[in-house]
Formats: structure tokens, sequence, C-alpha cells
């Protein structure tokens, strides 16, 4: 693994350059361009808002304690995130199938092409950011938020959330060349992680519910939980994840990456045979 990492360290001029075409040709046919990258998360969370904050919205405050207030910044967190997330991990899955004929011609390492897609939708979600600061800054100009020190949960919360995409995405990359209804199963999956991580809901909620103890212990086994946790705790210091969760969430996504290189690597002979 520390070799194939030199070596795609060595191709970093070529990823900077497929993450960039990539996006050029996401977005050279829309008049909006990269607006779109904010409007659609925007629009989601204006709906979940709605639902959650507005028409249910006994449950979210009564978990949410004083941040109950700035539950649109609450949600926008989440769906921010989330947007990476899953546009990453659905385009990732196609990485290899949808890039044949560059993967066969050119001399790079073949993780270059998942790991492009979780790079340029990261590029997407950082666009996203100054949108997340400026209405934390009308929530902070309230008083409803108080930035301070959890700020330093964002690059943690990022560099997790980096790790996990990339063993994900190179695991299912080479798996939806040989099975090709991996990409179709992926649909189905990323519909139930959204409602099975706390993005639009508080962690509290889960935690302070009637589930039986080991349906819970199970549902923080997922790594992302404790990621989107450390999102909402760059606002909100008290959903910081506790010591046990933290260490669940970090060892979890380093375990899923050296699952994923492993993957890659085991299947790259018959991968390239398949292409």
């Amino acid at each position: 693994m520390t070799t194939g990492v030199a070596a795609l360290w060595s191709a970093r001029h070529s990823l900077r350059i497929l993450v960039r075409r990539d996006l050029a040709v996401k977005y050279q046919q829309s008049v909006l361009g990269y607006l779109w990258s904010l409007i659609e998360p925007l629009g989601m969370g204006l709906i979940y808002w709605f639902v959650f904050g507005v028409l249910y919205s006994g449950a979210t405050r009564r978990h949410l304690g004083d941040a109950a207030g700035s539950y649109p910044l609450f949600l926008t967190t989440g769906i921010f995130a989330w947007m990476w997330a899953s546009s990453a991990l659905t385009e990732a899955t196609n990485a290899l199938t949808g890039q044949a004929r560059l993967i066969t011609t050119m001399n790079v390492p073949r993780q270059v092409f998942p790991i492009g897609r979780v790079a340029g939708r990261f590029a997407e979600y950082l666009a996203g950011l100054p949108i997340l600061i400026a209405i934390a800054a009308v929530y902070a100009a309230h008083g409803e938020v108080h930035p301070g020190w959890s700020l330093l949960a964002l690059p943690l919360a990022v560099a997790v959330q980096f790790v996990l995409l990339v063993g994900v995405a190179l695991l299912l990359s080479a798996a939806n060349v040989l099975m090709r209804d991996i990409e179709r199963f992926m649909r189905l999956i990323i519909r139930l992680l959204f409602y099975a991580t706390p993005i639009i809901y508080p962690f509290a909620l889960v935690r302070d519910s009637g589930m039986p103890a080991w349906v819970k212990f199970g549902y923080e086994l997922n790594p992302l939980v404790g990621i989107f946790q450390l999102h909402h705790a760059i606002w909100y210091p008290d959903e910081f994840p506790d010591a046990r969760l933290l260490a669940v969430t970090v060892l979890g996504s380093l375990l899923v990456l050296a699952l994923g290189w492993w993957s890659f690597r085991r299947l790259e002979p018959a991968v390239l045979k398949e292409l």
C-alpha cells in the first residue's frame, strides 16, 4: 500500500487534470454552472426544514435543545456534507466503466480515477462552505450559535470523510466492473444511508429512543454517524462525538480505506481484462 500511495502521489498532476476535466464536463452545458452544486442542497434543505422544522418540529426542538432555533443551519450543514458523500459514491461506482478508454491508455495508477470522483465532489463541497458560513454568521449575530474552538471539527470531519469515501470508492468502482448490478444496488443503499445517518435529525433522537440496545449499537457502527456528528459539532459543540463513537468512526474509516485499497489491487487484473 505504501508503494501504491507513492505512485499515486507521483501522479497527483494527472489527478488534478482529471478532476478539472470532470468538473468542466459536468457543467459546460449548464447555464448556472457551479451554482447547481449550491441550489440542489439548498433546495433539499428547504424541503426537510418544512417537514421537520415546521410540520414535525416537536421532536426536533426537544432533542436539539437550545440549538432548535437554528435548525436551518443544522440541516444545511448535514445536507452539504451528504451531497458530497452521495454524489461521490454514485459517480465513483462507474468511475472505471465510464472511462475505459482512458484507463487502458493512460500510464497512471488506476486508483486515480475513483479518487478523482471523490476529489471532484469535494471541490463542490468547498464551493458551498461560504453559504454555510454566511448562514452561521446570521445565527451568530442573533446569539443562536457561538462558533469557537468547535470550528476545528471541520478539518477533522473533512479528513475522516475523505478517507472513508476513498475506501468505498475504490471498492465499488472495481466491483462494478465485474458485477454491473452494483451500480443499481448502490442507489438503494444511498437512500437507506441518508435516513440511517443523523443528517436531518439530531443523534440524540436515536440515542434517547426506545429501540433495543443492539440496534443502537449497530447504528453507531456506521462511520457516517460519527462523521456527521463532527460536521454538526462545527456550530454545536454539544454534538461532538464521545470518545467511543469517535474511535469507531476513525478506525472504521481507516479499515474501509485499507479494505478498499486491498480489494482494488486484487481485482485490478480482472478489471483490466474486462475493460
